[in-house]
């Protein structure tokens, strides 16, 4: 039998996958079924759940997988953005050939899994690396850490984000030019980049659009 935890976890995964797509309906008689557990301690884990803001409990309506909170995701883009532009500049006056080939190799992994059928999620895998590896050759592996607490908003909108065709190839394009404009010292280019890499689309029409039915009215 599973735990409690290793419950939530599971909960967690599915709802970042968007197997769980927001405004769900999480039925706590399916869920008993699902992992053979009692109604008590079940709404302990989807306490736990609406604490970290993955559902929302209407004492009438139930548990319901929360919809993507886009001034939530702004607040996480605009600290993303204000950190690594000066990461960005921090590493240019520093970075080593040995850095410069740990940052190459994870740019190509991530290109060849852009040829993958389903690569997304690998991808954003990658794409993470990518940028928690700049906060690490700088010494700012916390401040990475602390983006990643408040991250359930931000992460299902990157994965929307990347679904758009030719999406994958622009951000792997965008992540070889950071890393030439910090092998070149180019500080002047970076702001610019990082502003579009990082908030490209939150406030595209185009995007509201095609996801308004999961995103938090």
């Amino acid at each position: 039998m599973l735990t409690k935890e290793e419950i939530k976890q599971l909960l967690k995964n599915d709802i970042l996958s968007l197997t769980l797509k927001p405004g769900t309906l999480l039925s706590e008689t399916t869920l008993s079924e699902r992992f053979q557990l009692s109604r008590t301690p079940l709404r302990d884990v989807l306490k736990w759940l609406a604490l970290e803001s993955y559902i929302d409990i209407y004492p009438k309506k139930g548990n319901i997988v929360s919809y993507i909170d886009l001034e939530s995701v702004e607040q996480i883009i605009y600290l993303r953005s204000a950190l690594e532009k000066e990461i960005m500049k921090e590493l240019s006056s520093q970075i080593t050939l040995s850095d410069v080939q740990e940052l190459s190799d994870i740019l190509d992994r991530q290109r060849a899994v852009i040829e993958e059928d389903h690569a997304t999620d690998q991808f954003l895998s990658l794409d993470d690396q990518f940028h928690q590896t700049m906060f690490q050759l700088v010494g700012r592996e916390f401040l990475w850490q602390l983006i990643q607490q408040s991250n359930v908003h931000y992460i299902r909108y990157r994965k929307l984000h990347m679904l758009e065709t030719g999406k994958l190839m622009g951000i792997w394009h965008e992540h070889q030019a950071m890393l030439e404009y910090m092998l070149n010292k180019e500080t002047t280019k970076m702001d610019d980049l990082v502003h579009h890499h990082l908030r490209e689309d939150i406030h595209s029409l185009d995007f509201l659009r095609k996801f308004a039915d999961y995103i938090k009215k």
